[in-house]
């Protein structure tokens, strides 16, 4: 039976550095403050004109490049992003139209954080399943348009950029060995943005005034949901595989928080030499921090044939998630 490999990775990130000294002329905070709490030193930030699509199409060449493939080859293309370019249509069918793979199904989904992964999820089931043989999958923000510059709790966390990964269908021993996603509603509230949508639309006057269209979070409480729940996919997927946490060569989490990351590494047994960690340069970029990270430590040689990956994330929804993957 065909299962999902990832057969290339790209990334694409603004040049524009905003660093924690010019949060500090922004914000009540100091780079002491964030790096402490977050781990992060900088992140990258999207210029005036900037437009999302477009880094997503940049990082989606790279990987179509690095694969072997060219648009046309493209059946599927899955966007797992909370900022596209517009609500209608998909940010999804933008991408297809600029690539040209005028053959590819393309949707978007919402998954927070998480979106990478549920895509991974998805991906690797429609390939199973015969009805997809190579897919795109993106992970792409403009968070800081969404950031709340006012509340120093949650604007000193966010960056931009996009992460693409192209999956082709194998029946090799290497790609995709198991996935899970999971889902609570009943947390809804800790990660939100309750404005611009059909409760609170753009035109009524208390999306405005309670600034309703940023970004809100409830730091305390999401932290520890979300290092026991990945904690918990991470085994869930490693028992379901056959292997154990010694086994894996890298984690790569969501680049939540620097402390998120330690903490469910000491969980798991997994030393922070074998964490690939990128958070204190470009902050959370949420859906694309894995991708984005891949493909780093991929065109850096980190990532090696063979090498047993343990992918993790937690995001809005609340949502959370976990694969393992033989590179």
């Amino acid at each position: 039976m065909y299962h999902a490999a990832i057969a290339g990775t790209g990334r694409a990130v603004p040049p524009t550095i905003l660093t924690n000294a010019e949060l500090e002329k922004i914000v009540d905070t100091s780079d002491e403050w964030i790096r402490t709490r977050t781990g992060i030193r900088e992140r990258r930030k999207a210029g005036e004109g900037d437009v999302l699509s477009d880094y997503a199409v940049e990082a989606s060449r790279q990987a179509l490049e690095a694969g072997g493939l060219v648009p046309k080859d493209l059946d599927t293309i899955l966007v797992a992003t909370v900022t596209p370019d517009q609500p209608i249509p998909a940010m999804a069918c933008l991408i297809q139209n600029k690539l040209g793979a005028k053959k590819a199904a393309a949707w978007d989904h919402n998954a927070g954080c998480s979106g990478w992964l549920y895509g991974l999820h998805v991906a690797d089931a429609l390939i199973q399943a015969g009805k997809a043989h190579n897919v795109l999958l993106i992970g792409a923000e403009f968070l800081t348009r969404l950031a709340d510059y006012t509340d120093r709790a949650t604007c000193i966390l966010f960056g931009d950029g996009a992460g693409a990964t192209l999956l082709k269908a194998t029946r090799s021993d290497h790609g995709v060995l198991a996935t899970t996603i999971r889902t609570d509603g009943a947390g809804a509230s800790f990660i939100c943005m309750p404005g611009a949508g059909s409760v609170y639309p753009p035109n009524r006057p208390e999306t405005y005034e309670q600034r309703l269209g940023f970004i809100k979070m409830m730091g305390g409480e999401t932290f520890k949901v979300a290092v026991r729940s990945m904690t918990d996919v991470c085994k869930q997927v490693l028992d379901e595989s056959g292997f154990a946490a010694s086994d894996v060569t890298w984690l790569l989490p969501h680049q939540a928080n620097d402390r998120i990351i330690t903490a469910v590494g000491d969980r798991l047994g997994i030393p922070s030499e074998r964490c690939i960690v990128n958070i204190e340069r470009y902050g959370n970029t949420s859906s694309a921090t894995i991708p984005i990270a891949l493909d780093e430590y991929v065109r850096e040689g980190k990532i090696k044939k063979g090498d047993l990956i343990l992918f993790t994330a937690f995001g809005a929804g609340l949502t959370w998630g976990a694969g393992l993957v033989r590179w």
